[in-house]
């Protein structure tokens, strides 16, 4: 099994976190995303030990909720001591909603709108990380009509390789986010930021990608915004205080997969930060971390009936489940790679190739192509692993099919976190 709090039971059943998953599917229905709270939560204390024991607990782990928004998380996540990450207006109108404290917010976004800067400097977000210059100009204004200061950070490019996939890969000199360190575009944006009376520029923000699986990336991220910070004190005199180094570590999501365990990240991190401050001289940071698919992306996985067999001779043979796309498009945008079981037949080989189709009306509606499975037959029960992370936050009703359920297991008990959408909820907003 991908992660350790997989099991299969007596009756031959894939079981999450002591639930069995036959069970939930045949109580709360399929396509069912389900949780395991207890991983959750110790992966959240994972970070937490990490920054306590190697920097003597000068840093904020804050939970990147684009991962999987919904109030449940955001409470959950506060009670372990974490802060979040949010990137629109529904996410942080969410994270307040669910009691989230807005200290502990920080606010993304490479195009955030008036009414969402508006909305960050209302409810006091603790930090707002700038992504260009008409964006510093805008929330000065709105700054001064509400009499606030804000703390500001600025997104750099470092020009780090991550090493993952084009369509998440954030950190080079091409990509629609952030200040460039190459074409000394980050430079004159610390000096634009520190000439605005209602903003103050405590820190610098990177992120250079998703899905990575070694740890020389971010240590690397870390000596190249060092070294800038020191160049921004050399040259304009402004130490700063806060370096917020995002998140990105990969995950299991197939046996072939052997990504570096999070807490060596970090580790490697605060090394590589603690060694480039002693040799610059520069006084050690505050440090954030923003982790969201390494700490919800294994503790998931989602489930669905098996509606049908289709076996083109020589060709392949297509095992039709009843959601797809709509609730993880992940492989249509990336070709993400996962591993599947039938739920009720776990402890059988996985003797078959198939490619998985989902139920929407598009050609490119598939879960996985060549994948090992059980034989499976009609109202079989299939499990896609380590779904945690990045398919509820990106479903759709794309041909009106409504969301899926989301339900939190913990010590074998589950609840519903997130309802399954309805056909009146569909057209709630239609006129």
């Amino acid at each position: 099994m991908l992660t350790p709090n997989l099991t299969v039971n007596e009756a031959g059943h894939l079981c999450i976190g002591g639930a069995d998953t036959v069970t939930l599917a045949k109580t709360h229905g399929t396509p069912l995303y389900v949780m395991d709270e207890n991983m959750i939560r110790e992966n959240c204390r994972g970070f937490e030990k990490v920054i306590s024991e190697e920097y003597q607990g000068r840093g904020l782990i804050c939970y990147a909720s684009k991962a999987l928004s919904c109030m449940e998380m955001y409470r959950i996540v506060d009670s372990e001591g974490l802060g979040a990450d949010v990137v629109s207006g529904g996410e942080l109108y969410t994270a307040l909603k669910a009691g989230m404290p807005a200290e502990k917010i920080v606010m993304h976004g490479n195009s955030k709108t008036n009414s969402e800067l508006q909305m960050a400097v209302t409810h006091g977000v603790g930090r707002i990380v700038c992504d260009n210059l008409p964006e510093l100009e805008r929330l000065d204004k709105i700054a001064a009509a509400s009499g606030k200061t804000v703390r500001i950070m600025l997104r750099i490019k470092p020009g780090i390789d991550a090493h993952t996939h084009d369509f998440v890969k954030t950190g080079q000199i091409d990509s629609k986010f952030g200040f460039a360190l190459e074409t000394g575009e980050a430079l004159a944006a610390v000096k634009a930021a520190s000439l605005y009376p209602n903003l103050l520029l405590v820190g610098l923000h990177c992120h250079i990608g998703s899905q990575i699986l070694d740890t020389e990336p971010f240590a690397e991220a870390g000596r190249v915004m060092i070294d800038f910070m020191n160049r921004i004190r050399s040259e304009f005199g402004i130490t700063l205080t806060e370096l917020n180094l995002g998140g990105g570590p990969g995950i299991r999501y197939t046996e072939s997969d052997d990504p570096k365990p999070f807490s060596e990240i970090v580790r490697a991190i605060l090394s590589a930060v603690k060694e480039s401050c002693a040799s610059a001289a520069f006084p050690e940071p505050f440090v954030l971390f923003e982790p969201g698919r390494s700490i919800v992306g294994g503790a998931g996985l989602t489930l669905y009936t098996v509606m049908a067999k289709k076996e083109i001779p020589d060709i392949r043979t297509y095992v039709l489940v009843d959601g797809g796309m709509c609730d993880n498009p992940r492989y249509a945008l990336y070709q993400s790679r996962y591993e599947a079981l039938i739920a009720n037949k776990a402890d059988a080989p996985r003797s078959t190739t198939v490619t998985i189709g989902g139920k929407c009306c598009e050609s490119g509606d598939l879960i996985g192509e060549d994948m090992p499975l059980q034989d499976a037959e009609n109202d079989d029960i299939l499990a896609v692993l380590a779904t945690g992370a990045y398919n509820y936050s990106m479903a759709s009703n794309y041909n009106r099919n409504p969301r899926a359920e989301i339900v939190m297991v913990r010590d074998g008990e589950a609840r519903t976190v997130v309802k399954r959408e309805t056909y009146v909820d569909i057209i709630r907003s239609d006129i």
